[in-house]
């Protein structure tokens, strides 16, 4: 009986370990959630250019830019890994008050954009927003902000070693998949078995520019110690901002603080008008 309990449970440990190995790029994107965009800009008054970029493989990526009048700079938006541009009108309309201008876009396989989602996908897409504003629009470089929320905070840190950008800042992002796989799956070789990586924190080592970083100690998806060992790591001029409030719900319920102090950091380092 103990024996085939053993069996029993070895063969249930194994399926699991199989599940998670091949299942892993559905357990990291999400790009059916909210597929459709629900809105665009112009129903929050916001004035849009509706956008098509191509990337280096031949994939097409829908995004929007929404200019501000006398633009003190430009952010280039990354998001989550869920939903699509539709879904963050708040960051548009907060970035517009503060007197910046936006790119948004979605990766491959998201809203509007073509082909499927990974890991080396979405740093191709990054690489190409990036050539958008610098090539296409013409906007030095040190009036850029990287800004990326949760998953997106990897891309953005990633680029931001490989471009030169004015500013970085990540909002309630993780230090690595294998990091976050290991919190969810403690039972499981997860370090191992892990095809992604998106290491935010090793991305952060090697980052010039100056960094925000923003994070709430009650986030239920991706826990406050990553947002302070990436603030650890991030090189100087820095800045903490401790939000209140769960993942998707942090900047609601700090509103008045988080786009005071955004809006100071990215005065500082990208207060030059265009």
């Amino acid at each position: 009986m103990l024996l085939h309990l053993t069996i029993m449970a070895a063969i249930a440990y194994i399926g699991s370990v199989l599940m998670i190995f091949f299942s892993q790029a559905s357990l990291i994107y999400y790009p059916e959630t909210g597929r459709n965009p629900i809105s665009t800009p112009d129903y929050a008054g916001l004035a849009y250019e509706s956008v098509e970029i191509s990337t280096a493989d031949g994939e097409n990526l829908h995004g929007w830019f929404v200019p501000a009048p006398s633009a003190k700079g430009t952010v280039l938006f990354f998001h989550g890994n869920a939903g699509n541009i539709s879904h963050r009108m708040e960051y548009l309309l907060m970035f517009h008050r503060l007197g910046y201008s936006t790119f948004i876009f979605d990766y491959r396989g998201y809203g509007h954009s073509t082909g499927s989602p990974s890991e080396s996908g979405t740093y191709l897409d990054a690489q190409a927003a990036w050539r958008y504003l610098a090539d296409a629009r013409s906007i030095p470089p040190p009036h850029i902000l990287l800004f990326g929320e949760s998953l997106g905070g990897a891309v953005a840190a990633w680029l931001a070693i490989n471009e030169k950008p004015g500013a970085l800042v990540l909002a309630s992002a993780f230090t690595s998949v294998p990091d976050m796989a290991a919190k969810i799956y403690p039972f499981l070789p997860v370090r191992l078995l892990s095809r992604f990586d998106y290491n935010t924190l090793e991305y952060l080592q090697s980052v010039t520019c100056p960094v925000f970083i923003a994070h709430s100690p009650q986030d239920e998806i991706v826990p406050f110690a990553h947002g302070r060992t990436l603030y650890e790591a991030a090189p100087e001029p820095k800045r903490f901002l401790e939000l209140q409030g769960g993942h998707n719900s942090g900047f609601i319920f700090m509103q008045e603080d988080w786009v005071k102090a955004l809006g100071e950091f990215m005065d500082t380092h990208l207060g030059a008008s265009r």
